[in-house]
């Protein structure tokens, strides 16, 4: 059952994960001692398996989660940005995900809105963003108290991490 959850997740996603711009988010830091990278599929995976099993739209909570943080910048950098980060990401990372592909209303809603009540736009539309919003919320808890790892959640998403590995080969130089 476990691997059927894996597969359909990694089917969601498997147009995004290998792109540069979700790459790039392994070299960006978030919280603790996770990448932008790996939270970020935490979330989308939390998202996935809380809206599939509510029968909602599993899939655009996947996509929605793994975008949600695509701000492309090291947050913790004085001057990588503008204003503060925890208001402003957010618009950032509907920028830069508009660019990388075609999002459906759902996906817009669940990355905008990811970081209710801090970001000044209305409630969610959709249930859906609300589902990410709390899965990333209950991500940042674990991967503030070191929890991710101990869930050993990363070598139990192999497909995903397969797919980083496979990425981070080929962006390596030959020898």
């Amino acid at each position: 059952m476990q691997y059927a959850n894996y597969a359909a997740f990694h089917s969601c996603i498997a147009d995004l994960i290998d792109t540069p711009e979700v790459q790039a988010m392994c070299d960006i830091p978030q919280h603790a001692d996770i990448s932008c990278f790996g939270h970020s599929v935490f979330v989308a995976y939390l998202s996935f398996r809380i809206c599939r099993r509510l029968g909602w739209d599993y899939r655009a909570a996947a996509r929605g989660g793994l975008l949600h943080d695509l701000f492309l910048y090291d947050w913790r950098v004085k001057g990588s940005h503008t204003g503060p980060h925890g208001f402003t990401h957010p618009r950032a990372a509907l920028e830069n995900a508009s660019q990388l592909c075609e999002l459906t209303d759902v996906e817009k809603d669940i990355i905008l809105k990811h970081m209710w009540p801090l970001t000044p736009f209305s409630f969610y539309r959709y249930k859906e963003s609300l589902a990410v919003s709390c899965a990333d919320k209950i991500c940042a808890f674990a991967e503030a108290f070191h929890i991710f790892h101990r869930m050993y959640f990363d070598h139990r998403l192999g497909l995903c991490q397969r797919a980083y590995l496979r990425a981070r080969r080929k962006a390596m130089p030959a020898l």
